[in-house]
């Protein structure tokens, strides 16, 4: 999504309100694919401050990823706020500054709406908090039954722990 930003540039206090749709694209992050099949909801403003433009703006959706114990494709929802301070090159800010630097009159929301989910996402989501994940022999998804699998085996390095248990449940 696009945003002109030509009538506010040289007007302090001028605002631009936002209420459209972000086409974000998927993403790998820590690990993790996040798909969306359907445009992000975006409401908010664009003001400009005297010395740059502040952008305000919330945005909520819904994406597919997978559980982070059992692999099932879950939706889950999306909902993040963005501020940020947004500066032309031309206009003397430098990429030091705490500032997203744009071209000519145009800001691109669909690649900063992408950065800040990027960083405010959890990484894991579950299909539910009682997920019992994967079977750690066979692979089985422990949601849907049991696979009958042994998995009495206990690491060598803990099995004086182990013991120590086992002698305590005995007492």
């Amino acid at each position: 999504m696009k945003i002109d930003v030509s009538s506010i540039i040289k007007v302090t206090g001028a605002s631009i309100k936002l209420d459209g749709e972000l086409d974000m694209r998927n993403a790998e992050f820590l690990g993790e694919t996040y798909r969306f099949n359907e445009p992000l909801k975006i409401s908010g403003e664009i003001y400009n401050n005297g010395q740059s433009l502040t952008l305000s703006a919330r945005v909520q959706g819904k994406m597919l990823t997978e559980c982070a114990r059992c692999l099932k494709e879950i939706e889950a929802d999306v909902d993040f706020e963005i501020h940020e301070l947004l500066s032309r090159e031309e206009d003397g800010a430098s990429p030091e500054d705490d500032l997203i630097l744009f071209e000519g009159h145009e800001i691109e929301l669909d690649d900063i709406a992408a950065d800040v989910f990027l960083m405010s996402t959890s990484g894991k989501y579950l299909c539910s908090e009682d997920c019992k994940g994967l079977c750690p022999t066979c692979g089985c998804n422990l949601n849907e039954g049991e696979c009958g699998c042994n998995n009495e085996y206990i690491d060598p390095r803990w099995q004086a722990l182990a013991d120590i248990l086992k002698q305590q449940e005995d007492n």
